[in-house]
C-alpha cells in the first residue's frame, strides 16, 4: 500500500495517433471531423499541433494593398471590384520607396512575412517587371516576402521566383460546388492552374478560403478537402471570416457562428499537419476568447496590423497583448538581408534612404 507520501506517477492521455489517411480525404471523412463535440476536436488538433510544431509560435504576417480597387472581378465578398460601389477607388501601384517604409516599419513591429496584395484580375508581364522590383526591395530587408496578384501564367511564376518571391497567395475560396455563387467572372480551375505554376516555379503556396458567404456546412467540408487534397497541400493556410462590407452582394450574409470557426481552424489543422494555418480577415469580429481557441485549435500565424487590403485588423497593440495574456511567442525568423539587396533598397536599417519609385 502506499503512503499518503508516495509520488505516484502523472499519467496524460493523449488522443491515439491518427492512421495515415490512405489516399485523398474525402468531405464525408472531413464532415465528420467538423461534426464532432467540439471539446474532442480541439484535443485532437492540439495533439495534431504539438506533435508537428513543438515551439508553438506564432507567425505574424503583414499584408499590403500596393494596388488598390478597380478590379474588374465580380468576387461578391470584394470591395475591390469596379462592379461595387463600395468607397474604394482604383489607384496605381505604390511607390517602390512607400511600400519600403511600409516593409520596414512592418518589421520593427515584429512582422517576419510580408504580403503584397494587387487588385488584378491577371497581371500583365510589365506590371510583374513592377511588382518584381518590389519583392527584391523588400527581400533586401531581411523579410520574407509574399504576393497576391491575381491569375499567373507559367512565365509570370517564374519571374517572381527569380525576384525572390517566397510565398504566393491564391486562395480557392470555397468548395467547387458553391463557386459559381461566389463568383462567375472566372472558373475554380482557373485558381488551380496558377496554383500550379506557382508550385512548378518554386515558391511556396498560400492559399485557403473564406468562410461566412451564406455557404452550407458541406461546402466548408469542401473546401478543406479541395486544400488537403492538393498535392502537396498548401503551405500556409488562411481561413478567412468574411468581413460584410457595404455595397458588396454578400453584404448581408449571415454571420458564421464563432465555434464554427474555431472548428475550421481544428480542421485544417488536422487534415494539413505541417501547414501554417493562419487566422486571417474577420478576426477583429471574434473577440479574444474566440481567438484564444483559434490558438488552441492550431492556429499559428496571424495577419499583423491595423489593416488587411482595405478592411480593419485588431491593432498591432492589442495583438501584442493577446499573445502576451496566452504566453504565446512570436515566430522569427533566420533571413538576413544579402549586402547587394541593401544597397539596392537603401541602408537596411528603419530610416528612410531607399531610393526610386515604380511608376
Amino acid at each position: 500500500m502506499p503512503t499518503p507520501s508516495s509520488h505516484q506517477p502523472v499519467q496524460v492521455h493523449l488522443p491515439a495517433p491518427r492512421p495515415a489517411v490512405l489516399g485523398p480525404w474525402t468531405v464525408e471523412a472531413i464532415q465528420a471531423l467538423l461534426d464532432k463535440p467540439l471539446l474532442d476536436l480541439l484535443f485532437e488538433a492540439q495533439a495534431v499541433h504539438r506533435q508537428h510544431w513543438p515551439k508553438g509560435d506564432i507567425e505574424l504576417a503583414t499584408l499590403l494593398s500596393v494596388k488598390t480597387g478597380g478590379c474588374p472581378e465580380n468576387c461578391g465578398y470584394c470591395p475591390q471590384s469596379a462592379e461595387f460601389e463600395t468607397g474604394v477607388k482604383a489607384e496605381k501601384l505604390m511607390a517602390l520607396d512607400d511600400v519600403v517604409r511600409a516593409a520596414q516599419a512592418a518589421k520593427d513591429a515584429g512582422a517576419t512575412r510580408f504580403c503584397m496584395g494587387a487588385a488584378w484580375r491577371a497581371p500583365k508581364d510589365r506590371d510583374i517587371e513592377k511588382v518584381a522590383t518590389l519583392v527584391g526591395a523588400v527581400k533586401g530587408l531581411g523579410l520574407q516576402t509574399c504576393a497576391t496578384l491575381g491569375m499567373l501564367e507559367a512565365h509570370q511564376a517564374q519571374a517572381l521566383k527569380q525576384a525572390g518571391l517566397d510565398y504566393y497567395n491564391h486562395n480557392l475560396d470555397t468548395a467547387p460546388e458553391y463557386y459559381q455563387d461566389v463568383v462567375s467572372t472566372r472558373q475554380y480551375q482557373d485558381r488551380l492552374d496558377t496554383l500550379q505554376h506557382v508550385r512548378a516555379a518554386g515558391i511556396s503556396v498560400c492559399c485557403g478560403g473564406i468562410v461566412g458567404m451564406g455557404e452550407a456546412p458541406v461546402h466548408r467540408a469542401g473546401l478543406i478537402a479541395q486544400l488537403a487534397n492538393l498535392d502537396p497541400y498548401p503551405d500556409s493556410v488562411p481561413i478567412n471570416n468574411l468581413v460584410r462590407v457595404p455595397g458588396t452582394p454578400l453584404a448581408d450574409s449571415e454571420p458564421i457562428d464563432p465555434f464554427d470557426f474555431v472548428r475550421m481552424i481544428a480542421v485544417a489543422r488536422i487534415t494539413m499537419p505541417q501547414a501554417r494555418v493562419r487566422m486571417s480577415a474577420g478576426r477583429q469580429q471574434l473577440g479574444e476568447a474566440v481567438q484564444a481557441l483559434c490558438f488552441m485549435a492550431g492556429a499559428n500565424s496571424i495577419f499583423y496590423g491595423d489593416k488587411l487590403l482595405v478592411t480593419g485588423n485588431p491593432d498591432t497593440d492589442a495583438d501584442v497583448q493577446l499573445l502576451h495574456k496566452l504566453g504565446l511567442r512570436s515566430h522569427q525568423t533566420n533571413e538576413t538581408p544579402p549586402a547587394d539587396a541593401v544597397a539596392a533598397s537603401g541602408c537596411g536599417s528603419s530610416c528612410q534612404c531607399a531610393a526610386g519609385t515604380v511608376a
